[in-house]
């Protein structure tokens, strides 16, 4: 099975040796998005909601160049670095997905990169 990199330029370059997300026969596998703002490749300001809500931008940003949309979603992994923010990021998270939500995890996590407050991976059937 061949393997194609997707990337938008609406949501952050990458910043290691990884892609925005691959395309491997019909799913979509995203690399897990922090709230980086795409134009600076700075955190966004502010608290969980609004890292939550970039995270979200950046993952749709992704999905759409690849010509779908959150509704293709299979899967995701959340990792927060702080479990008390588990209800905030919930609610964000649901008001992006409609029934039947994806298959989910989420976990609490020691640091996330640059030191985000939270991080989410996603696979997409296309």
């Amino acid at each position: 099975m061949s393997r194609q990199a997707v990337t938008s330029p609406a949501a952050p370059a990458a910043i290691g040796p990884y892609s925005q997300a691959i395309r491997a026969g019909s799913l979509l596998f995203l690399s897990g998005q922090i709230p980086l703002d795409p134009a600076t490749g700075q955190l966004v300001p502010g608290g969980i909601e609004d890292q939550t809500r970039q995270v979200f931008t950046n993952i749709g940003s992704i999905l759409k160049a690849a010509g779908a949309s959150f509704d293709a979603v299979v899967s995701a992994t959340v990792y927060v670095a702080d479990m008390n923010d588990f209800a905030k990021v919930n609610e964000i998270y649901s008001t992006y997905f409609s029934a039947p939500a994806p298959a989910r995890a989420t976990v609490q996590v020691a640091r996330l990169p640059k030191d985000a407050l939270v991080e989410i991976q996603v696979v997409a059937s296309l």
